[in-house]
């Protein structure tokens, strides 16, 4: 048995012998999509409101970077086509309702670790909450039978990846792109 299944298979009956660790985990494996989504959402409105253009641009960023990442996830899950734990091992019980689809890398981490990563690229320390958030999606992913350690583990590692492309192009863009930011700059007044 691999260390990845072994790891699922314990973390797995750890949710099955602690109740209340199970409940959050499965609350939170739930809900933590609407929550990236609706805190990313609130920074740019904030930040709109507030006139804090990092703030728009960090929002603006993290979601350019969640959905190349996911894009990508899409590709790789397609190309091995890994079951979920759920599905491949009776011991694994499954706390939440899932599709019994390809499960590496994770989405859910994948774009949680580019919304992260991207924030906190850009944010600096303030933003290490989300990525605490992140790592906690990622370890109730596991509780709940839905993911290996292995999946979100690489799901964490591609959004990462992709956050620091994603903020290496905008604070480097090609000739072509910085030309239209600079026009587009110049025709609004604004300052960069």
């Amino acid at each position: 048995m691999s260390p990845d299944v072994r790891l699922a298979e314990s973390a797995n009956a750890f949710a099955q012998r602690h109740d209340g660790w199970e409940d959050i985990a499965r609350s939170y494996a739930a809900l933590s999509e609407a929550l990236f989504i609706s805190g990313d959402d609130l920074l740019a409105i904030v930040g709109l409101v507030l006139r804090r253009r990092h703030w728009v641009a960090a929002s603006a960023l993290s979601v350019v970077a969640a959905a190349a990442a996911v894009a990508v996830a899409a590709v790789i899950a397609r190309v091995v086509d890994r079951p979920r734990p759920f599905v491949d091992h009776h011991r694994i019980h499954l706390f939440l309702a899932h599709a019994p689809d390809p499960g590496f890398p994770s989405d859910h981490a994948t774009a949680a670790f580019a919304i992260a990563c991207v924030l906190l690229l850009r944010l600096g320390p303030r933003a290490l909450p989300v990525l605490l958030a992140a790592a906690a999606l990622a370890v109730s992913r596991v509780l709940v039978g839905v993911h290996y350690p292995g999946d979100v583990l690489a799901g964490a590692l591609l959004g990462t990846a992709a956050a620091l492309l994603v903020c290496l192009i905008a604070a480097n863009p090609p000739r072509r792109l910085a030309r239209v930011r600079s026009w587009s700059i110049g025709a609004t007044g604004a300052t960069p």
